[in-house]
Protein backbone atom coordinates (compact mmCIF):
# COMPACT_ATOMS: atom_id res chain seq x y z
CA UNK A 1 0.00 0.00 0.00
CA UNK A 2 1.01 3.73 -1.05
CA UNK A 3 1.93 6.09 2.14
CA UNK A 4 0.90 9.33 0.97
CA UNK A 5 2.17 12.53 3.39
CA UNK A 6 0.36 15.71 3.50
CA UNK A 7 1.88 18.47 4.58
CA UNK A 8 -0.19 19.14 7.49
CA UNK A 9 1.14 22.86 8.92
CA UNK A 10 -1.71 25.26 7.43
CA UNK A 11 -4.52 25.09 5.09
CA UNK A 12 -6.91 21.95 3.72
CA UNK A 13 -5.00 19.06 4.71
CA UNK A 14 -7.85 17.19 6.51
CA UNK A 15 -9.61 17.41 2.89
CA UNK A 16 -6.94 16.00 0.92
CA UNK A 17 -6.39 13.31 3.53
CA UNK A 18 -10.18 12.55 2.90
CA UNK A 19 -9.81 12.11 -0.51
CA UNK A 20 -6.50 10.17 -0.28
CA UNK A 21 -8.64 7.57 1.73
CA UNK A 22 -11.34 7.48 -0.27
CA UNK A 23 -9.13 5.78 -3.33
CA UNK A 24 -6.84 3.27 -0.93
CA UNK A 25 -4.12 5.39 0.19
CA UNK A 26 -2.60 5.08 3.88
CA UNK A 27 -2.13 9.04 4.48
CA UNK A 28 0.55 10.65 7.27
CA UNK A 29 0.48 14.30 8.95
CA UNK A 30 3.61 16.15 8.02
CA UNK A 31 4.63 18.56 10.52
CA UNK A 32 8.32 17.40 11.20
CA UNK A 33 11.29 16.07 9.08
CA UNK A 34 11.19 12.43 10.67
CA UNK A 35 7.49 11.97 9.38
CA UNK A 36 9.12 12.20 5.88
CA UNK A 37 10.47 8.73 6.51
CA UNK A 38 9.29 6.06 3.93
CA UNK A 39 6.57 7.95 2.29
CA UNK A 40 6.00 7.21 -0.96
CA UNK A 41 4.41 10.73 -2.39
CA UNK A 42 3.62 14.25 -0.15
CA UNK A 43 0.59 16.40 -1.20
CA UNK A 44 1.20 20.18 -0.44
CA UNK A 45 -2.41 21.51 0.18
CA UNK A 46 -3.64 25.46 -0.88
CA UNK A 47 -3.52 27.81 2.13
CA UNK A 48 -1.11 31.09 2.14
CA UNK A 49 2.21 30.63 0.45
CA UNK A 50 4.39 33.01 2.60
CA UNK A 51 2.91 31.44 5.63
CA UNK A 52 4.11 28.14 4.25
CA UNK A 53 6.96 28.74 3.33
CA UNK A 54 8.17 30.29 6.68
CA UNK A 55 7.05 27.27 8.39
CA UNK A 56 8.89 25.09 6.36
CA UNK A 57 11.51 26.93 7.42
CA UNK A 58 11.22 27.04 10.79
CA UNK A 59 10.25 23.58 11.53
CA UNK A 60 13.89 22.37 9.09
CA UNK A 61 11.18 20.89 6.28
CA UNK A 62 12.59 23.09 3.48
CA UNK A 63 15.72 21.52 2.71
CA UNK A 64 14.19 17.70 2.95
CA UNK A 65 11.59 18.51 0.25
CA UNK A 66 14.17 20.00 -1.92
CA UNK A 67 16.18 16.36 -1.18
CA UNK A 68 12.54 14.21 -1.46
CA UNK A 69 11.91 15.97 -4.72
CA UNK A 70 15.64 15.50 -6.04
CA UNK A 71 15.27 11.95 -5.25
CA UNK A 72 12.17 11.90 -7.47
CA UNK A 73 9.54 11.29 -5.12
CA UNK A 74 6.29 12.28 -6.49
CA UNK A 75 4.56 15.34 -4.96
CA UNK A 76 1.33 17.37 -5.46
CA UNK A 77 0.73 21.19 -4.84
CA UNK A 78 -2.29 22.73 -4.81
CA UNK A 79 -2.76 26.47 -5.16
CA UNK A 80 -0.39 27.42 -2.54
CA UNK A 81 1.09 24.51 -2.62
CA UNK A 82 1.56 25.26 -6.46
CA UNK A 83 3.17 27.79 -5.61
CA UNK A 84 6.00 26.53 -2.98
CA UNK A 85 6.43 23.67 -5.04
CA UNK A 86 7.60 26.38 -8.55
CA UNK A 87 10.76 27.23 -9.67
CA UNK A 88 10.03 31.33 -8.80
CA UNK A 89 7.22 33.70 -9.34
CA UNK A 90 6.66 36.93 -10.98
CA UNK A 91 6.06 39.03 -8.41
CA UNK A 92 9.54 38.34 -6.92
CA UNK A 93 8.28 37.48 -3.71
CA UNK A 94 11.48 37.15 -0.92
CA UNK A 95 9.96 33.35 -0.04
CA UNK A 96 11.03 30.37 0.58
CA UNK A 97 10.30 27.85 -2.37
CA UNK A 98 11.08 24.15 -2.82
CA UNK A 99 11.35 25.60 -6.33
CA UNK A 100 11.40 21.95 -7.78
CA UNK A 101 9.14 22.13 -10.90
CA UNK A 102 10.29 24.46 -13.53
CA UNK A 103 7.20 26.91 -13.55
CA UNK A 104 7.29 30.79 -13.11
CA UNK A 105 4.03 31.32 -11.22
CA UNK A 106 1.68 34.43 -11.10
CA UNK A 107 0.53 34.54 -7.46
CA UNK A 108 -3.39 35.93 -6.78
CA UNK A 109 -3.90 35.36 -10.66
CA UNK A 110 -7.32 36.51 -10.58
CA UNK A 111 -7.85 38.65 -7.84
CA UNK A 112 -8.59 38.95 -3.83
CA UNK A 113 -11.14 36.48 -2.35
CA UNK A 114 -14.05 38.13 -2.94
CA UNK A 115 -12.97 37.18 -6.53
CA UNK A 116 -12.49 33.46 -6.33
CA UNK A 117 -14.59 31.82 -8.42
CA UNK A 118 -16.20 28.02 -10.19
CA UNK A 119 -15.91 26.33 -13.50
CA UNK A 120 -16.30 23.50 -15.26
CA UNK A 121 -13.00 23.08 -16.34
CA UNK A 122 -11.81 20.02 -19.02
CA UNK A 123 -8.79 17.80 -18.77
CA UNK A 124 -8.57 15.69 -20.79
CA UNK A 125 -6.23 13.34 -18.77
CA UNK A 126 -9.34 12.66 -16.78
CA UNK A 127 -11.79 11.60 -19.19
CA UNK A 128 -14.15 13.49 -21.21
CA UNK A 129 -16.15 15.06 -18.26
CA UNK A 130 -15.08 18.01 -16.92
CA UNK A 131 -13.56 18.41 -13.71
CA UNK A 132 -15.73 21.35 -10.95
CA UNK A 133 -12.93 23.49 -10.11
CA UNK A 134 -12.53 25.80 -7.50
CA UNK A 135 -10.34 28.53 -7.19
CA UNK A 136 -9.61 30.81 -3.99
CA UNK A 137 -7.25 33.47 -3.93
CA UNK A 138 -5.27 31.24 -6.96
CA UNK A 139 -2.45 31.24 -8.88
CA UNK A 140 -1.80 30.51 -12.32
CA UNK A 141 1.59 29.81 -14.55
CA UNK A 142 3.00 32.25 -16.27
CA UNK A 143 5.89 30.01 -17.66
CA UNK A 144 6.10 26.50 -18.21
CA UNK A 145 9.70 24.98 -18.76
CA UNK A 146 10.43 22.64 -21.74
CA UNK A 147 9.79 19.68 -19.29
CA UNK A 148 6.77 20.55 -18.10
CA UNK A 149 3.43 19.73 -19.46
CA UNK A 150 0.15 21.88 -19.52
CA UNK A 151 -2.49 19.43 -18.04
CA UNK A 152 -5.29 22.06 -18.11
CA UNK A 153 -6.40 25.94 -19.06
CA UNK A 154 -8.79 28.35 -18.81
CA UNK A 155 -10.23 29.29 -22.08
CA UNK A 156 -8.23 32.04 -22.23
CA UNK A 157 -5.49 30.15 -22.42
CA UNK A 158 -3.96 30.52 -18.90
CA UNK A 159 -2.41 27.18 -17.53
CA UNK A 160 -4.01 26.08 -13.89
CA UNK A 161 -2.80 22.67 -13.68
CA UNK A 162 0.66 20.64 -15.19
CA UNK A 163 2.80 17.95 -14.79
CA UNK A 164 6.77 17.40 -14.87
CA UNK A 165 7.66 13.96 -14.12
CA UNK A 166 6.83 13.16 -10.75
CA UNK A 167 5.49 16.75 -10.02
CA UNK A 168 1.83 17.84 -10.44
CA UNK A 169 0.33 21.13 -9.45
CA UNK A 170 -3.20 22.61 -9.88
CA UNK A 171 -4.13 26.14 -9.56
CA UNK A 172 -7.39 25.01 -7.55
CA UNK A 173 -8.64 23.12 -5.08
CA UNK A 174 -9.96 19.51 -5.94
CA UNK A 175 -10.14 18.39 -2.35
CA UNK A 176 -12.97 20.64 -2.03
CA UNK A 177 -14.98 18.17 -4.38
CA UNK A 178 -16.20 15.05 -4.73
CA UNK A 179 -14.48 13.98 -7.42
CA UNK A 180 -11.21 12.18 -6.76
CA UNK A 181 -10.12 12.01 -10.56
CA UNK A 182 -7.21 14.36 -9.71
CA UNK A 183 -5.78 12.27 -6.79
CA UNK A 184 -6.66 9.32 -8.57
CA UNK A 185 -4.03 10.77 -11.24
CA UNK A 186 -1.75 11.77 -8.46
CA UNK A 187 -1.73 8.38 -7.21
CA UNK A 188 -1.27 6.97 -10.90
CA UNK A 189 1.84 8.69 -10.41
CA UNK A 190 3.48 6.77 -7.68
CA UNK A 191 4.71 3.53 -8.21
CA UNK A 192 4.23 0.74 -5.62
CA UNK A 193 6.40 -0.08 -3.57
Amino acid sequence: MRTVGVLALQGAFVEHIAALRKLGAETREIRLPEQLEGLDALVIPGGESTTIGKLLVTFNLLKELKNLARRGVPMFGTCAGMIVLARDTTQGYDQPLIGAMDIVVQRNGFGRQVDSFELDLPIPKLGEAPFRAIFIRAPYIEKLGEQVEAIAQLPDGRVVCARQENLLVSAFHPELTEDLRLHEYFLSMVPEH
